[in-house]
């Protein structure tokens, strides 16, 4: 399948750019760029399949025009029926795009490897599990639902992480595209912003396991669902 990815951010320099993450995240796809970030944006919602909506150092309610355009841009891929999966700042987008509240999160950062449990599973989800750890880097959330929305998983800092709009709308709060070592980067860069001891907590928590691969597989799963 061949999927728009849109890029919200640049990433900081001597790491893997967004395509190359999400190309190794889901190597069955062919991913073609537009970095809305910089006012590049597609000519149309029905230029592919599906969407992919990069995490981002700005926040959805931003007063940015880029921002607002995805917004639209959003709301055009849903009138188009066409998939759409967002990842932390994509997630956020697609909750306040289609009618949701995103906000700072009162229990501040959500750094590190963070337990989300399944409390809604799916056909999709396979292979299946209970639990999956994630890397995280945010301090926004969702905190309203938008409607014909379901959560799929939750933590304890962040009880809205994976959920589905519609049939074809996923957002995943954590990265499975993410590197620990650039989870680790993001920390030590955001010390004079972040809590020492969140800080602390999050770099000892990257000795946990990951289930990056599990998540990847069912992105996957859900962009190919009509077989199921």
């Amino acid at each position: 399948m061949k999927i728009g990815l849109l890029v919200c951010d640049h990433i900081q320099k001597g790491f893997a750019g967004y395509p190359e993450l999400f190309g190794n995240l889901l190597p069955e796809h062919e991913l073609v760029k537009y970095h809305v970030c910089d006012g590049q944006f597609p000519k149309s919602a029905s230029e592919h399949e599906a969407w992919i909506i990069t995490g981002s150092k700005y926040s959805v309610y931003d007063n940015i025009d880029w921002i607002d355009r995805l917004k639209d841009f959003v709301r055009s891929i849903a009138k188009a029926d066409k998939y759409c999966i967002g990842v932390c700042f994509g997630h956020q987008m697609l909750g306040e795009a289609m009618g949701g509240k995103v906000l700072k999160s009162p229990m501040g950062w959500c750094v590190g490897v963070h337990q989300f449990e399944i409390v809604q599973s799916t056909d999709w989800m396979i292979p299946e599990c209970s639990k999956v750890n994630l890397l995280m880097s945010c301090q926004d959330q969702i905190h309203v639902l938008p409607p014909n929305s379901k959560v799929i998983a939750s933590a304890h800092k962040c009880p809205v992480g994976i959920i589905q709009i519609g049939d074809k709308m996923l957002g995943i709060q954590g990265h499975p595209e993410f590197s620990a070592e650039y989870v680790k980067f993001l920390m030590e860069s955001r010390i004079n912003r972040i809590d020492e001891s969140i800080i602390k907590e999050g770099l000892e928590s990257l000795k946990l396991p990951k289930h990056s691969d599990i998540v990847g597989e069912w992105i996957n799963a859900f962009l190919c669902q009509q077989q199921f």
